[in-house]
């Protein structure tokens, strides 16, 4: 890697978690807060609740749980394939910056988002988020290559409080022009609010440059993209599964992950559908400022929980962290399924902000401290984001499945609270020392 920083050194960490930086605006502005505003109300200005798609008469909220699903299945698919050719040639920052313009040019391209034109309309919303999960592949796989594991629990901390802070920032400026779409010239505020799509795509797309600048291609690799290459990831995945037989330790770390992330990725992609259908608002303008309130105080409030989480993994141990951490989320979920007004709902953002950011960054963290000590960090880091979207996929339809039987949401929270009980049990069982074997 020549003219290349060197592992550890603080401007590449610095620029790795710059990433965070600019692709959190897409979890921001699309996933939690403005597009689910959008989508909504394109239904309540449409009169219905129900839209025909593929002969079916499906409600709103399904049909967006249903397609997020299915673009998640689509990520778990293409990831192994594409996590092994970007191994295999040494190329993974190409595969990153593709999966980013992809999904950022998606994201842009919501602007014209409508109802009459729904299957366009969905596959853009699915390319976006494809996009977005796809590129974490290998933004993730990174973390072993460039700091030392005495380092991953900070950077991998300082990059999702870089992803709330830049993300708040522009998600305010966001609301602020849909708020005041006068003071701007605007008719009304659905150009502002298209508009928040667009501005998200360039900032995703301009801020990684920065990331692009110092990040290693990735690992030195020889050789020609042929057919056998496509199944490389597969077979690199079943190879990783069978080395974590002899791993106790990382085997069921990671059948802990996969059941409590199914829960935590089914909140953070359904709360804003949640608190936007279920709640009592008064207006569309309380609903607006309200539900965008709330999703601000949750990244204010995650900036201080990711590093607290840090803090307290370092005094206590990153598993015993865990427990604690879902204990709450536990908790959370019992609360939810009670709130029904504003005020409720934004003592529930607060806990939830909480404990948000500190579970993810914290189970990317141990997931690369129980990894072995090996040069092939990108298939170990596919098979944990593989086990990730299938979670997502299982938890996303069960949801969406829950709520077109019930007619609400609530009833879905009640599978989140067994999900999260049963990750407690499965992190007890962890064990604390890498020598134990099966």
């Amino acid at each position: 890697m020549n003219n290349e920083l060197q592992k550890g050194d603080k401007k590449l960490l610095n620029a790795w978690a710059f990433y965070d930086w600019a692709n959190s605006t897409y979890s921001l502005v699309i996933a939690s807060a403005i597009f689910p505003l959008f989508y909504g109300a394109l239904f309540r200005g449409a009169g219905i609740e129900e839209i025909e798609v593929f002969g079916m008469m499906l409600r709103r909220s399904p049909l967006i749980f249903y397609t997020t699903a299915v673009a998640f299945l689509i990520v778990a698919i293409i990831s192994p394939i594409l996590s092994g050719v970007a191994d295999y040639l040494g190329n993974k920052k190409y595969f990153l910056k593709f999966f980013c313009y992809m999904g950022a040019l998606a994201t842009i391209g919501l602007y014209w988002f409508s109802l009459e034109h729904i299957y366009l309309s969905l596959l853009l919303y699915a390319l976006g988020l494809i996009g977005f999960w796809g590129s974490l592949v290998f933004y993730n796989s990174y973390l072993p290559d460039i700091a030392f594991p005495d380092q991953h629990d900070a950077i991998s901390a300082k990059g999702y409080s870089w992803g709330y802070i830049g993300s708040v920032i522009l998600l305010g400026w966001c609301l602020f022009m849909i708020l005041g779409y006068e003071i701007f010239g605007f008719e009304d505020e659905g150009f502002p609010t298209r508009l928040s799509f667009v501005l998200t795509g360039v900032w995703w797309i301009g801020f990684s440059q920065y990331t692009y600048r110092y990040l290693p291609k990735g690992n030195e690799a020889d050789g020609k993209l042929t057919g056998a290459v496509l199944l490389n990831g597969f077979n690199e995945l079943r190879a990783i599964w069978r080395s974590m037989q002899s791993q106790l330790r990382l085997k069921k770390y990671l059948i802990a992950f996969f059941v409590y992330s199914m829960a935590v990725q089914t909140v953070m992609l359904a709360a804003a559908y949640f608190g936007e259908q279920e709640l009592e608002w008064g207006s569309d303008s309380e609903r607006t400022t309200g539900l965008i309130g709330s999703i601000l105080l949750i990244q204010l409030v995650a900036v201080a929980g990711a590093y607290l989480t840090s803090k307290l993994s370092a005094r206590i141990g990153n598993l015993k962290a865990l427990i604690i951490i879902n204990i709450v989320w536990i908790f959370i979920c019992a609360w939810a399924y009670f709130v029904y007004t504003p005020v409720q709902f934004y003592i529930t953002a607060a806990f939830v902000g909480l404990v948000m950011g500190g579970i993810q960054s914290l189970s990317r963290s141990t997931y690369a401290k129980f990894l072995p000590e090996t040069e092939d960090t990108t298939s170990y880091f596919s098979f944990y984001d593989v086990a990730e979207k299938i979670g997502i996929i299982i938890g996303m339809f069960l949801y969406g499945f829950i709520e077109e039987l019930t007619g609400s949401m609530r009833y879905s929270i009640v599978f989140l609270i067994l999900f999260f009980a049963a990750g407690v049990v499965l992190l007890l069982r962890v064990p604390k020392d890498r020598t134990v074997i099966t």
